[in-house]
């Protein structure tokens, strides 16, 4: 029998990472299977098994469905994988990430990127990148996997209003834009996710102090969320909100309507990114 990856057994207290490669080896193993045979059963290397059950590989949602569908283990993998995707971000992130996934409307406004939970791949991986390499590809799953709260039977309503300037800001070349553009596209009959763009030209207006966030729910206060660097900065202010919450409207209103801004978004995907090569 092959050798398989096998340190001492993992304390399933020390962390979510911890606890999900401890449950992994014992549900594994109780079904008789050796990392090797899981692997070939949900088509990942049984290395890839081992190296998850050690908690020195990140597992992925889809990971976490193959191997509660090969082990009938009723979704508990994939239950458990949302908490250790959310305890591999920042410190600082985290409680954010518990508001977004709490939240049953979140109003967005971007000045320069596109918000975090409707990136694609392309387009997380280069922003991430862009200084830091480090450990990419863990760190691009990180993110994405926040999006799956539009996935929830009551998914939260998601405004967003980005500036025109998004479009252009060419991040990851050419064809990780037209990627990220027709992605905008996708949500064009979405009722719950709804895209305006700020035209260049409105001019001045309501958020030129910056980007910010608003999460709603359903009996607590409203939040204010805005970042710096390496920070963000939840508040649940009074004033700091109902400011925002004002600002926002204005910022709708001066928006493109929905279909507009798809029609605005489509022209810039192929006048600006569609014949060039990738």
């Amino acid at each position: 029998m092959p050798c398989e990856t096998n340190i001492n057994v993992l304390d399933p207290g020390a962390s979510p990472l911890d606890y999900y490669g401890f449950e992994l080896r014992r549900l594994r193993e109780a079904a008789g299977l050796t990392q090797r045979q899981l692997g070939d059963i949900i088509n990942y290397t049984g290395s890839l098994v081992g190296q998850i059950e050690t908690a020195r590989k990140l597992p992925t949602p889809e990971f976490s469905e193959r191997v509660d569908a090969a082990l009938g283990t009723d979704g508990f993998l994939s239950r458990l994988v949302t908490l250790v995707m959310r305890s591999q971000l920042p410190s600082w992130f985290q409680q954010v990430a518990e508001l977004q996934a709490q939240a049953t409307e979140i109003c967005s406004f971007e000045t320069h990127l596109l918000h975090g939970l409707l990136q694609t791949d392309a387009y997380a991986r280069a922003v991430l990148g862009a200084l830091d390499q480090t450990g990419l590809g863990d760190r691009t799953a990180v993110r994405l996997a926040r999006q799956r709260i539009f996935e929830k039977a009551e998914p939260p309503v998601f405004w967003l209003v980005l500036s025109e300037a998004v479009l252009h800001l060419e991040i990851g070349g050419p064809k990780t834009m037209r990627g990220q553009l027709a992605r905008l596209l996708s949500f064009e009959n979405n009722p719950r996710i709804n895209v305006q763009v700020l035209p260049y030209s409105v001019g001045a207006h309501a958020g030129l102090q910056g980007s910010f966030d608003l999460y709603r729910f359903q009996s607590d206060p409203t939040i204010v969320y805005t970042e710096g660097y390496g920070s963000g900065h939840p508040s649940a202010n009074p004033d700091t909100v109902k400011d925002c919450s004002l600002r926002y409207d204005h910022l709708r209103a001066a928006a493109l309507s929905i279909r507009d801004s798809a029609e605005l978004i489509r022209r810039v995907m192929e006048d600006r990114y569609g014949d060039r090569l990738a």
